[in-house]
């Protein structure tokens, strides 16, 4: 019997576009990381929402340069089909220099329609 209430999951069992999204941030490879948006989608990140392909890209492209940290996914919830969270552990260069943040995706038509990072 499904609760409403979000379950975990494996890393694994994301759907693959999730997948395709962290492993290409990871790599820090901005090309295929902006492919597996919707061109309305929407990142909201350090405050900030940057929407469409083009903000996106420049946002992919700042948080390649900006510091040099490693991420390593901790955790995984299911909220509905089209809802998943990730939990990231990072560690790095940048200020605090270890920080646990929650990667809050909604999927659409296959892509990521919204991305809300927040600790």
């Amino acid at each position: 019997m499904h609760t409403g209430q979000p379950q975990d999951i494996a890393p694994a069992d994301l759907p693959e576009v999730i997948t395709r999204y962290l492993d290409a941030h990871r790599a820090r490879d901005t090309a295929t990381a902006l492919a597996t948006f919707r061109s309305g989608a929407e990142v909201t990140d350090d405050g900030s929402t940057h929407r469409g392909p083009q903000a996106i890209e420049t946002w992919l492209n700042r948080a390649a340069g900006e510091y040099t940290y490693t991420i390593e996914p901790t955790g995984a919830r299911k909220a509905d089909e089209k809802r998943y969270v990730v939990t990231q552990h990072l560690e790095g260069d940048f200020p605090g220099g270890v920080a646990d943040l929650f990667y809050r995706f909604t999927l659409g038509g296959g892509l990521i329609e919204n991305l809300v990072i927040e600790p």
